[in-house]
């Protein structure tokens, strides 16, 4: 790969950032980048893969941008290694993923795939051996084809199934991890891919989305006590999507649509996880049947909880609504940019939950259209929204938030979803013709800042030894 000088004064202060900052993301915060199965393997037809519910969706006429899908993306499953290499030079402490499940068990159920397995663990021993850090998780929204012929997550057999799948990989792999989550965004499973239609398979069914809801929960604690049972080595958790919610008004119509989509998107999935139980102030008429200690399942105790946070929900009950004021502008994705959701979720959280444990941030990034001139690729917007949302998390941890790390999303451009290729989310440009990654100024950017806020740590605790 191209080496390209830094782009920015090693006196500057690291990534940009206050000295206040730099205190609270100083010495053992944990740097990384992210990434998941669909949206850079390709190879969807390779090695015994079975296919996925998002291989079918993408089939479907006008579901995706441009008919795009998944098959080849950034052919990240015969370019791992030199990917594992990027990763290693820029400098970050670890890398997270996720396990396609229908590469290590085509069908979701029976027999498991001796070569998906080997490339996760190929994947796993490269991280390793390169000093990164492997952080995995088991559903990155690739359900297997088969087991939604069968019903999906509509199903409570498929709550059964994969925590088949968890404790297999617990077993074969988390010797070697450093964290293992469940579920990435259950909130998408269920309301993109059940209640709006907008992710696959594509229902739109609010009782469905509801039920299937608790039964991605479900999946979560019959996991987690699978793979407890197995003496699973690494930490375990789950990721959830967050937003903060802010009201157009002090209206008590606009405060209590404030309160009712922050239970709706925050507490749908918090409340059972930490309380035991859904919360009642939604506004919605569609709760899910709950079996006899399903709830006690859900509430297992977790390592760690992992945060995406992206934007904040604006709410305004006026006719027409109040827009959001988007002082800092938006995303290529039509997203607000505003930090301070992220500071106000954390600490929020805080609050709320006595039984939290640490927190990482596992997603925050902007897609944006960057600008390549003579073989650079200008992406300053980016390291604007990363270095505020930095500021606002090193506030959270100022105010008492056991944040213990950040990965950007993501590692490289990707294949994103329903919108296809055409948002670009990576610190690393992707030629999808040539496959040609390229360091962007926010890939050098985060490099070199890590490394000088490494240095600033290092300066700091040798004088604190020899004062």
């Amino acid at each position: 790969m191209k080496t390209i000088s830094s782009l920015h004064d090693p006196a500057a202060p690291a990534l940009g950032l206050s000295p206040e900052a730099h205190q609270h993301l100083g010495r053992d915060f944990l740097w990384g980048v992210a990434t998941s199965a669909y949206q850079i393997e390709g190879a969807v037809d390779v090695d015994g893969r079975g296919a996925s519910i998002w291989d079918s969706f993408a089939r479907q006429p006008g579901r995706t941008v441009n008919g795009e899908s998944g098959a080849v993306a950034c052919d990240h499953y015969h370019r791992w290694a030199e990917d594992v290499a990027m990763i290693a030079d820029l400098g970050v402490d670890a890398y997270r993923f996720s396990i396609a499940w229908p590469r290590v068990q085509p069908l979701g159920l029976g027999g498991f795939n001796a070569k998906g397995l080997d490339f996760y663990e190929r994947l796993v021993d490269g991280l390793l051996a390169r000093g990164v850090q492997p952080h995995a998780t088991l559903y990155h929204w690739d359900l297997p084809q088969h087991l939604q012929d069968l019903g999906g997550w509509g199903s409570r057999d498929t709550a059964f199934h994969f925590a088949h799948y968890a404790d297999l990989i617990a077993r074969r792999l988390g010797d070697r991890l450093a964290s293992l989550a469940t579920h990435n965004e259950p909130w998408c499973t269920a309301v993109l891919g059940h209640e709006q239609g907008k992710f696959a398979p594509g229902e739109r069914d609010p009782q469905l989305a509801a039920q299937v809801s608790h039964h991605l929960l479900l999946s979560h604690g019959l996991a987690m006590t699978a793979m407890r049972a197995s003496a699973a080595a690494c930490p375990l958790g789950i990721v959830l999507n967050q937003v903060s919610v802010s009201a157009a008004s002090d209206s008590a119509a606009d405060q209590a649509g404030a309160r009712s989509e922050y239970a709706r998107f925050v507490r749908w999935y918090m409340d059972p996880l930490f309380l035991g139980q859904y919360p009642q102030d939604t506004g919605i008429a569609h709760y899910p049947e709950i079996r006899s200690g399903d709830m006690a399942l859900i509430q297992q105790p977790m390592d760690f909880l992992g945060i995406n946070y992206y934007s904040r929900t604006w709410i305004s009950s006026a006719e027409p609504a109040v827009p959001a004021p988007k002082a800092l502008g938006e995303t290529d994705m039509g997203w607000e940019i505003y930090p301070d959701g992220l500071r106000e979720l954390l600490v929020g959280l805080k609050r709320d939950y006595a039984l939290l444990p640490p927190l990482f941030i596992m997603e925050n990034g902007m897609a944006n259209a960057d600008s390549v001139s003579d073989g650079r690729i200008n992406d300053s917007a980016r390291i604007d929204y990363v270095r505020r949302h930095l500021e606002a998390l090193a506030q959270a941890k100022a105010e008492g938030v056991d944040v213990r790390g950040y990965f950007y999303w993501s590692l490289m451009d990707n294949y994103e979803w329903d919108s296809g290729y055409a948002k670009r989310f990576g610190l690393v440009h992707v030629d999808y013709a040539s496959q040609k990654r390229t360091l962007k100024d926010s890939a050098l950017w985060y490099r070199d800042g890590i490394a000088s806020l490494r240095a600033l740590t290092a300066g700091r605790r040798e004088e604190a030894l020899h004062g």
